[in-house]
């Protein structure tokens, strides 16, 4: 009756997560795998490309992209680095250079 609890468990052989001793089978989960296995996915947050981020900063709506000078002039300087709408693309007839890849 003197053995501490912790030591007994410490003595014991474990098996496969299972103690085998003196007082019996006594079970013990692994630790291993996702513990997340069959829950639900949180939603991910939605991030905005740099031109909604543009768009957002210059307080502007979709009818009035093709109208502001600001928005064009950021869309001309970033035309090969950054995601511009197609139609606003061929509505200021800029292009695009489609073999541009951004490596040096």
């Amino acid at each position: 009756m003197g053995r501490d609890f912790a030591t007994v468990q410490i003595a014991q052989q474990e098996v496969g997560g299972v103690l085998s001793g003196g007082a019996g089978l006594t079970f013990m989960p692994n630790k291993r795998g996702n513990p997340n296995w069959g829950r639900p996915m949180l939603p991910s947050s939605v991030l905005c490309t740099e031109f909604e981020m543009q768009v957002r900063q210059l307080h502007l709506m979709p009818e009035t992209y093709t109208s502001s000078a600001e928005l064009r002039t950021w869309c001309e300087r970033n035309r090969n680095n950054f995601y511009i709408p197609e139609w606003l693309l061929d509505e200021w007839e800029i292009r695009v250079n489609s073999d541009f890849t951004g490596a040096a």
